[in-house]
């Protein structure tokens, strides 16, 4: 019964669209992650003075902010995955499931 439903939920186009919009998105995150990251340590590496450079008259530097704003952005990136994982992709997995269910009751 179980391999009946998995091959339901395999055979329908809306798993295939799941798969597809997961990939995407976190294909699409996994990219500006790691500009971001590997930008910041090719900044370090090649421009040190102008990461290191103070901010006005503060003792933060550029590369400080720059730091605190990755972190900020990341978690920004993680709340927008996560919600959309909750809602959108949630949905169609619960429709998924449902329908198998829904083919497996009528064998």
């Amino acid at each position: 019964m179980a391999k009946d439903i998995y091959a339901h939920i395999r055979n329908n186009p809306k798993f295939d669209e799941l798969v597809s919009k997961r990939r995407r998105f976190a294909t699409i995150l996994s990219i500006i992650v790691l500009v971001l990251f590997y930008g910041f340590i090719m900044q370090v590496a090649f421009f040190p003075e102008v990461i290191g450079r103070q901010v006005g008259s503060g003792k933060f530097t550029y590369g400080v902010i720059a730091g605190f704003f990755q972190f900020s952005f990341f978690l920004l990136l993680t709340w927008l995955y996560v919600r959309r994982a909750n809602t959108e992709f949630d949905r169609i997995n619960e429709e998924l499931i449902d329908e198998a269910i829904a083919a497996g009751d009528k064998l």
